[in-house]
């Protein structure tokens, strides 16, 4: 497997991104790979070396590039603490659903030009907010991404007006949900909204209910869970390996 880092142009400036992909001279499907609030760090470098390891060109990319590069969050900072709640506030100001889609354009753009990518099908793995940021992808880009997973995503059907199970008409991916346990993020009124969105717009999908807390499938979180990481590895492995090596 390699890796390397690279500098992607956008209309936003230089995104910083991380690319790993098996050896040899094969091709193989992408993915991108979305971190959660905490953005690209050593944890998610690993998800990136795992996911190529089983025969994917993997794209990380650090989603803040326009407030700083990664790292963007100080190992030492404490979660729940005032420091930490200004930190993540002033990153998620840096998101926006214009930019994403224009970045999401670029990231599509990259993987469909690189000669080790096999096919156009795309998938996404979101955690956290970037559960939300991938199923907005997927509306933006149907023709692209065939599979999205998000894994205690948050907000993905709230009653905002921009909540992202408003688009549900718009995707054509497969999708596949796991939830955590007592999520205020994704209360149970939320994950029925989610289903019955999907299901009136015929997307298939979908969820496994972990009895595990926010955070469970990131193994530097707190709330991580060895037994419900392990088990999210083999669902996310499963829809990709029937979505995006079967279109390949």
């Amino acid at each position: 497997m390699s890796e390397k880092q690279i500098h992607l142009p956008t209309p936003d400036g230089d995104l910083d991104a991380w690319v790993f992909q098996p050896d040899g001279e094969g091709t193989w499907p992408a993915v991108i790979l979305h971190t959660d609030i905490r953005g690209v760090r050593p944890v998610f470098i690993e998800k990136g070396r795992q996911l190529a390891a089983q025969g994917y060109v993997v794209l990380l990319p650090n989603l803040y590039y326009r407030t700083d590069r990664a790292p963007v969050v100080d190992a030492a900072l404490v979660p729940g603490t005032d420091a930490a709640k200004a930190r993540y506030a002033a990153l998620r100001a840096s998101l926006s659903p214009d930019g994403l889609q224009r970045d999401h354009a670029a990231l599509l753009g990259w993987l469909g030009a690189h000669p080790r990518v096999a096919g156009e099908a795309v998938g996404i793995v979101g955690y956290c907010l970037s559960g939300a940021i991938a199923l907005h992808a997927a509306a933006d880009y149907p023709a692209r991404i065939a599979a999205v997973a998000a894994f205690h995503g948050g907000n993905l059907a709230n009653t905002a007006a921009g909540s992202p199970h408003r688009r549900a008409g718009a995707i054509r991916a497969r999708l596949h949900f796991g939830h955590a346990q007592d999520d205020a993020s994704m209360p149970e009124a939320d994950i029925a909204r989610l289903g019955a969105a999907l299901d009136a717009a015929g997307v298939a999908h979908t969820a496994t209910r972990y009895a595990a807390g926010h955070g469970f499938a990131v193994a530097d979180n707190p709330a991580h869970q060895a037994d419900a990481a392990a088990r999210h590895w083999q669902e996310l492995l499963g829809l990709f390996e029937t979505t995006l090596k079967v279109a390949a």
